[in-house]
């Protein structure tokens, strides 16, 4: 029956730790699986993707609600960068703002006034919002589920700050590290 206790959420850990790239996929679909794991590799520095992947043995089946014709429309939100988010079988729901600062899933955008819908952007610097995307999904339903590039910013990586630091260390007289 598998495990009680309330499912660890990789995506919203990433995010609260500065990941850089931060992305969510499913096995089954090849195409945006590939998009997804080549825009991982182009990243420059460590990339995350989760990848919900059927086990036939301590899993079988549990990500039906998001694999299967007819209602994977209505749970999966696919994050498209400079996009607004929406989904459903015919597109009428959502994400919004409301007043208060919280992502909330809008059921029907017809009642959405203006230009209400969340436009994602993976490149913002702030990952406030893309943490926020990452919590509309119910573990329980699969209901609400984001795929797609969370997060995807450019940082400086390690090997570079390592050289540059050694520079500036030299350079002030503080020793040569080559000897």
């Amino acid at each position: 029956m598998g495990s009680i206790d309330y499912p660890f959420n990789p995506i919203s850990v990433a995010l609260g730790a500065e990941a850089s790239f931060v992305a969510r996929t499913i096995d089954s679909d090849r195409k945006h699986l590939t998009e997804v794991l080549r825009a991982a590799a182009a990243h420059e520095g460590s990339a995350l993707v989760e990848i919900y992947q059927n086990c036939n043995i301590f899993n079988d089946g549990a990500w039906e609600p998001l694999k299967t014709a007819g209602i994977r429309e209505d749970n999966l939100i696919r994050l498209e960068h400079g996009k607004p988010v929406r989904f459903g079988t015919d597109g009428q729901k959502g994400v919004a703002r409301r007043s208060d600062g919280v992502l909330h899933v809008v059921s029907d955008v017809a009642d959405c006034e203006g230009d209400c819908l969340w436009v994602h952007d993976a490149h913002a610097v702030e990952p406030s919002t893309a943490f926020a995307l990452s919590r509309l999904a119910d573990f329980n339903t699969l209901e609400n589920t984001a795929i797609g590039i969370f997060r995807d910013v450019p940082r400086p990586v390690y090997d570079r700050l390592l050289a540059g630091q050694a520079e500036r260390a030299q350079a002030a007289g503080r020793g040569d590290l080559a000897t």
